[in-house]
């Protein structure tokens, strides 16, 4: 018998590999949408596999909505990627984006509470919760110290999860996922924003790339891997947190000169720097420690950043 899996925030750049990946192990993959007959598909289609999932209206902010997909779909194990996940937007519209993820969060813990259905619930949470890790890697017993309106909702769902594990048994926990990108991310992603414009660069464009700093520091991986270790962590019985991250940490700076290098460039020419870009707070250093899961489920990154960068130029 196969497996049918729920995934929340189908439409983004997790949902799409996450989809792919499941539909290779002969999963049967529901997407929702807040409205399906007017939803953006289309990195489903990047991947060939819009065809072979069904997508289902749901809001997540509505907890009638959410009790009765449920029970219209009845899932083995429900996904919940969705939610507003631009860190620079959330400072713009705050209390959009906390209840995005927080309410969307709690409304699919207490439909599977109350539904009494053993469905298993992964819940996508972020590095960005422990603020600046400075010179240290943060693992699970980091704590949390959130410095945008984004990483505070994360950071509340994870604790909501954790809650309804402990107090009522669910089986559900959050993967703390690390910088993981793909020529799926939208162009308002900085990496993204970088090689497309070293790119167009390289092609003789006479534009200049402006950046708000250089000197953040970031675990980069590479994203169609880092939906295996989503779903491995709901293979297990017991339910456990990991982070998930390559264990290196790089600048933009370093990523910058990677794109351009690659491109046979010296990104310096091309680049300028912009303050009024930078962000009211941002961490400093975010970096990962993936330990835990190398141990216990055996997922290491396989993609470090040079290579991640030829990727997404090759893409």
């Amino acid at each position: 018998m196969s497996k049918r899996a729920l995934i929340c925030g189908i439409s983004g750049q997790d949902g799409a590999y996450l989809s792919e990946f499941l539909l290779a192990r002969n999963y049967e993959v529901v997407g929702t949408s807040r409205d399906a007959a007017r939803a953006d598909l289309r990195n489903l289609g990047s991947r060939g596999v819009r065809d072979r999932v069904s997508i289902v209206s749901m809001n997540l902010t509505d907890f009638r909505s959410v009790l009765q997909i449920l029970d219209k779909v009845r899932p083995d194990e429900i996904y919940n990627l969705a939610g507003q996940s631009s860190v620079s937007l959330s400072f713009e519209q705050p209390i959009d984006t906390f209840n995005s993820i927080t309410v969307a969060a709690l409304n699919l813990l207490e439909a599977i509470r109350f539904a009494g259905r053993p469905a298993k619930l992964y819940n996508a949470c972020s590095s960005e919760c422990f603020g600046d890790t400075g010179d240290s890697a943060a693992n699970e017993a980091t704590p949390f110290r959130p410095s945008s309106p984004y990483a505070t909702g994360r950071a509340a769902a994870f604790w909501a999860v954790a809650n309804y594990r402990e107090a009522y048994g669910l089986n559900a926990c959050s993967g703390i996922l690390f910088n993981h990108e793909s020529p799926l991310r939208p162009e308002q992603f900085v990496t993204r924003k970088i090689v497309t414009a070293a790119r167009r660069i390289a092609q003789g464009s006479k534009e200049r790339l402006r950046l708000g700093t250089l000197s953040i520091v970031r675990d980069w991986g590479w994203a169609p891997e880092y939906v295996e270790a989503m779903w491995k962590m709901l293979q297990q019985d017991t339910p456990r947190d990991y982070v998930v991250a390559t264990g290196e940490a790089h600048s933009l700076e370093e990523f910058v000169a990677e794109a351009f290098s690659a491109l046979g460039l010296d990104w310096r020419p091309y680049v300028d720097i912009d303050k009024s870009l930078t962000r009211p707070a941002d961490p400093r250093a975010v970096r990962g420690d993936p330990r835990r899961i190398a141990a216990e489920l055996g997922w290491r990154a396989q993609t470090r950043m040079p290579a991640l960068v030829r990727k997404l130029i090759e893409a």
